[in-house]
């Protein structure tokens, strides 16, 4: 049975990252760190298929994971050769981004959001080894990730490779999701959860004040500070969150919508930044600014709803790689 507090917190997790990408706000990193609650609740699913197959998990999640990719990956990746885009092997990253794919000047940007595959393609690759860990020596596995990143940013390791710098920042959340899934999270005390919290909220927020990037405190140029204030809001949100939800599905419209944005969530994830990008110069165009709140609810509005087109037209992707029956809209009787 689905917990619809997890979809609840998944469904937030997905408009925060569209709306945040429309109007570039900074401040909706720090209210809703969303991509690190995104790796916690992911990680939490991993542990719990490892538990239910063990590593035949790893396959079942790279089959749920790449299909929307490759449908993606048709429409773009022609496009992108047709305009300057070099065909070498590298082009076959599209079909398995274990590093990143490669792209031209427009597609690099529209489609940005690949790094968030790869590094769960990553992360699903070391889940088996992660959670044998994880399991004998929880506290130690935990901290790892925030030990590596806090040695790569402080200087004393300033040239790690990209993929070592990800599992500082997102691996963390990931076994915070392990944790979660164990129930460990909620078996803490009061007593420790509240002054870890306020003492990671605080050293978090301290780094990010002192260190700010070039979006001013925006958690995305910040890999430490994000780190810290996303470890601190999952403490909270899954250590302390309700253990479910029931009252989403009270009202039938707002249940529904839910459960068809945790059904599509990789679609409208993937989907919506070219139409970000590609809209952009119309918006500015009509005198539709970042300045101008009309401006900006009709930018998220409109985004929203073609975001909502592609998915109807190909969403189903994600039925079939979950072995569902295909459904234009999920969530029907």
């Amino acid at each position: 049975m689905r917990n619809r507090y997890l979809d609840l917190l998944r469904f937030l997790a997905i408009v925060r990252v569209v709306v945040y990408h429309v109007v570039g706000f900074a401040s909706l990193t720090l209210v809703f760190p969303a991509m690190s609650v995104m790796f916690a609740l992911a990680g939490s699913l991993m542990a719990a298929s490892l538990d239910r197959s063990g590593p035949t998990a790893v396959l079942r999640r790279l089959r749920r994971l790449l299909p929307s990719l490759w449908v993606l990956a048709a429409v773009f990746v022609p496009a992108m050769l047709l305009t300057g885009l070099p065909l070498t092997p590298r082009v076959l990253l599209w079909l398995f981004p274990v590093s990143d794919p490669p792209a031209n000047g427009w597609g690099a940007l529209a489609l940005s959001p690949i790094w968030y595959l790869r590094d769960y393609l990553w992360f699903v690759f070391a889940s088996p080894i992660a959670l044998w860990l994880f399991r004998r020596a929880p506290l130690p596995t935990l901290l790892a990730p925030y030990v590596l990143l806090v040695v790569i940013e402080s200087g004393i390791w300033p040239n790690a490779p990209g993929p070592f710098r990800e599992f500082g920042l997102y691996f963390g959340a990931w076994l915070l999701g392990f944790a979660h899934h164990a129930g460990m999270l909620r078996r803490l005390a009061n007593r420790v959860l509240v002054p870890a919290v306020l003492l990671l909220a605080a050293a978090g927020g301290a780094w990010i004040l002192t260190h700010p990037g070039p979006r001013g405190f925006d958690l995305n140029d910040n890999h430490l500070g994000n780190a810290l204030w996303s470890l601190a809001f999952i403490l909270v949100v899954l250590g302390r969150g309700p253990s479910g939800a029931a009252w989403v599905d009270r009202n039938a419209v707002f249940g529904r919508v839910v459960t068809v944005l945790n059904r599509r969530a990789l679609t409208i994830y993937l989907w919506h930044m070219p139409f970000v990008v590609g809209l952009t110069p119309l918006f500015d165009g009509v005198g539709w600014s970042h300045e101008d709140p009309r401006g900006l609810a009709i930018r998220v509005v409109l985004v929203f709803a073609l975001v909502g087109v592609v998915t109807l037209a190909v969403g189903w992707v994600e039925d079939l790689a979950a072995r569902r029956r295909p459904e234009l809209l999920p969530g029907g009787r």
